[in-house]
């Protein structure tokens, strides 16, 4: 019989607060973290969700001041990952037989700025090191950077490591931050929005780029007084090699992602009472979901995209969204796709406008990224 694998615990560094409530409170509100911001000396400002960086050293200085030593130096996203693990780590072991997985897509990017070589600390199993050695932590650090699928993978791979015995349980850390490199990119392929995004909308018309950092304890065993139960029941992740920056017409990849991951869940589409979507508002992703949320016979199942308050995090969104939907779960409510106003994808969705009071029970996650890859979870609260 295989092991039954528990979320127990999460945390999260978003624009919109530096823990879980915070960003609970503010998205009941219906804040948002995308802003204008300029971030490119030789570029307008655009909407994007991006930590106050004054903030940011202030709360770092506040909760590390005393561990901290005059030769420990730490970049804006290390501060970030630090800051979304260290409330969790305090509260459970780490042993021999605890795994470190990191996500994210670009790591330390914005160190390769102005440089003629390349940096150690660009080096992703390097930035993960030093993480896991600020915390203590024995085994080797995994890494998990597969695109914008990333943050729901190290999940899924937790899961999987524990079940097969490697490991006994797992804090995954997720994390990205805005830089020029990224900004550069997704402008290449004409992606940003010049306003707010709009998930699923007629009139999207591209991304907004966030940053985040997200931590989460995953483990086989659990004791009754956890304040936060979950079961990682299902997952799946399927690459359909459709093009490297676009998706298939047919959804074929998330199709076959999420059919998987149902299966080993054991539960029908009937059973599922919330989709948290990847949703980035660009024209082909959206459509894309609808195709293969359709082909599932989900279309009925309310729904939303978070990137209407986070923006896209890249390595962080999976499990940022993912937090966020047991948060949903745990409150019995739905929030709406921020932004969204009137379908814009060819196949039909229960896009959730306004919060609503919902029982919750089963909860799909998906993602989709660049190279073909998709992802699915689905996370089964406990009664």
């Amino acid at each position: 019989m295989r092991k039954e694998i528990y979320i127990t615990d999460y945390n999260c560094i978003t624009p919109l607060g530096f823990n879980v409530e915070s960003n609970w409170n503010a998205i009941l509100e219906g804040k948002s973290g995308v802003a204008l911001h300029k971030v490119m000396e030789n570029q307008d400002a655009f909407y994007a969700s991006m930590i106050d960086s004054e903030k940011l050293n202030k709360e770092f200085t506040t909760v590390f001041d005393s561990e901290i030593t005059d030769s420990q130096e730490f970049t804006r996203l290390e501060k970030m990952l630090l800051l979304s693990l260290k409330p969790i780590i305090e509260k459970h072991s780490v042993t021999e037989k605890t795994a470190f997985i990191l996500s994210t897509t670009k790591g330390n990017i914005s160190l390769l700025k102005n440089q003629t070589e390349l940096p150690e600390g660009a080096y992703l199993s390097k930035l993960a090191q030093k993480i896991a050695d600020f915390f203590g932590f024995t085994t080797k650090p995994i890494v998990v950077s597969n695109a914008c699928v990333s943050g729901v993978m190290a999940i899924a791979v937790a899961k999987n490591m524990i079940q097969a015995g490697k490991y006994k349980d797992a804090f995954v850390i997720a994390g990205d931050e805005i830089s020029e490199f990224v900004i550069s990119g997704f402008n290449s392929f004409q992606a940003i929005c010049s306003e707010p995004c709009k998930p699923y909308d007629k009139n999207r018309s591209g991304i907004n780029i966030g940053e985040a950092a997200a931590a989460a304890y995953i483990t086989s065993e659990i004791s009754e007084n956890e304040k936060i139960k979950f079961k990682v029941i299902g997952d799946s992740a399927i690459n359909d090699a459709n093009h490297i920056s676009g998706p298939s017409r047919t959804g074929d990849g998330l199709y076959g992602s999420i059919k998987n991951a149902m299966i080993e869940a054991n539960i029908t589409s009937e059973q599922i009472d919330f989709i948290s979507a990847h949703g980035t508002a660009t024209l082909y992703n959206d459509e894309m979901e609808s195709i293969a949320f359709s082909r599932m016979e989900l279309q009925n199942i309310p729904l939303n995209s978070m990137k209407g308050f986070y923006g896209h995090c890249l390595g962080a969104a999976g499990l940022l969204e993912s937090i966020i939907s047991m948060e949903s779960a745990l409150h019995s409510t739905l929030i709406p796709s921020k932004n969204f106003e009137e379908m814009g994808v060819s196949q039909p969705l229960n896009i959730i406008k306004d919060n609503q009071t919902a029982t919750i029970r089963y909860i799909l996650k998906t993602a989709s990224g660049f190279g073909g890859c998709n992802a699915a979870i689905v996370l089964e609260k406990m009664i």
